[in-house]
């Protein structure tokens, strides 16, 4: 019995080992139903949020379900940044987001050969990760870096041609080269690979110059490094422009370059000029959001008025948005108020001024990110010297 029983093994393993070998699963490449998903992308660039929904509808026919989930959050995720300190959005954002990555990792499971779900699993931490660093959880977000390396890692082994997951992966890797040395050492505790910064720059310009999807998302990226990093403000103004062009909706770009002149090029005439420019978008409602965008053109001319010694002219705009009291941008009108105190103060109308500081203290509350109470407070110790 026990010979038999030996035999029978033997010649289980001789047909298991003589069989010809199962054919191993081919890399499925490529991004499915790419031109109507850069149809959704287009209008979260262009901040026409609530077109998003039914393009996505339409989209989600041939493009995959899991990928619209992600488009879908990362629409959320730029509603955010029009407002970054309002954190309203927060709860349905973090929601979102997992709810995509969990789909998306779903899919890598069921279908670990088909590149573009790697992909999507990057770019669906990718969006948390942006949220996470803004929110100030560096810790979290280091993790979800090390997820987007391995899933774009992936998603190039299988299709080395897919230009938009070079994105993501030179972010990475000029990152993971460029950061501050608390965050070199958070990356050693993590067990992250070190970062290439000019590695990173190619990729990241690969994207850009090749991507189906992502172009924009590279432009606006790329702004940032050359501004932080790289030293090259002027470069980061072409690229705010190019994006401005693209997408002359989002008043998000026009204020970004706004800020650029002010604060990395110390020209409050050009960066008055940016604002103005703003302003009169949102007049005309050339912009999303008009209303947000031109209580942030108005802040934004006052403030350089006032450095440009026409504090006269910036009390006019600080009024009008203290009369209208907007919602947005968060602490509009704390900063409203704060600046008025500032452009009385210069004007020599100190009593005035230490009733607009008070009110700036009032305005501002518990939830000052901003720290307008504590400049508030500062403007009024000056004004009692």
């Amino acid at each position: 019995m026990r010979g038999s029983t030996v035999r029978r093994v033997g010649l289980a393993l001789l047909l298991v080992l003589g069989s010809p070998p199962a054919a191993e699963q081919q890399p499925v490449t490529g991004l499915t139903a790419a031109p109507e998903l850069a149809l959704v992308y287009n209008a979260i660039f262009d901040a026409r949020f609530a077109d998003v929904p039914p393009l996505l509808t339409r989209a989600c026919g041939p493009a995959p379900r899991e990928a619209c989930r992600v488009l879908d959050a990362v629409g959320l995720w730029w509603q955010i940044q029009l407002d970054p300190f309002n954190r309203m959005r927060d709860a349905a954002f973090q929601s979102r987001i997992d709810a995509a990555i969990a789909a998306a990792e779903a899919w890598t499971a069921r279908e670990p050969e088909r590149a573009e779900a790697w992909f999507y699993l990057g770019g669906a931490y990718g969006a948390r990760v942006q949220w996470r660093v803004l929110r100030g959880a560096r810790l979290a977000a280091a993790r979800d870096g090390k997820r987007i390396k391995n899933a774009l890692e992936r998603a190039l082994a299988l299709d080395p041609a897919m230009a938009d997951a070079y994105f993501g992966i030179g972010l990475y890797h000029y990152y993971a080269a460029v950061a501050p040395a608390a965050l070199r050492m958070l990356r050693w505790l993590l067990l992250l690979p070190g970062g290439d910064r000019a590695k990173g720059l190619e990729q990241m310009r690969r994207a850009r110059a090749g991507g189906l999807l992502v172009r924009s998302e590279a432009d606006y990226q790329l702004h940032v490094l050359y501004l932080w990093y790289e030293k090259q403000p002027e470069r980061a103004l072409e690229l705010l422009a190019s994006l401005t062009e693209r997408h002359p909706r989002n008043p998000h770009f026009r204020q970004a370059a706004a800020e650029i002149h002010d604060v990395y090029l110390h020209d409050p005439t050009a960066s008055l000029r940016s604002w103005a420019a703003l302003l009169d978008a949102a007049r005309a409602g050339r912009v999303a959001e008009p209303e947000m965008a031109e209580t942030a053109g108005r802040l934004g001319i006052a403030l350089q008025l006032d450095r440009l010694s026409q504090p006269e002219a910036a009390v006019e705009h600080l009024r009008a948005v203290i009369a209208a009291r907007p919602g947005a941008p968060f602490g509009a009108v704390a900063r409203a108020h704060l600046q008025l105190g500032d452009a009385l103060d210069h004007l020599g109308r100190r009593g005035e001024a230490a009733a607009a500081y008070r009110a700036a203290v009032v305005a501002a509350g518990a939830n000052d990110p901003l720290g307008i109470a504590k400049r508030a407070r500062a403007g009024l110790r000056a004004i009692s010297r």
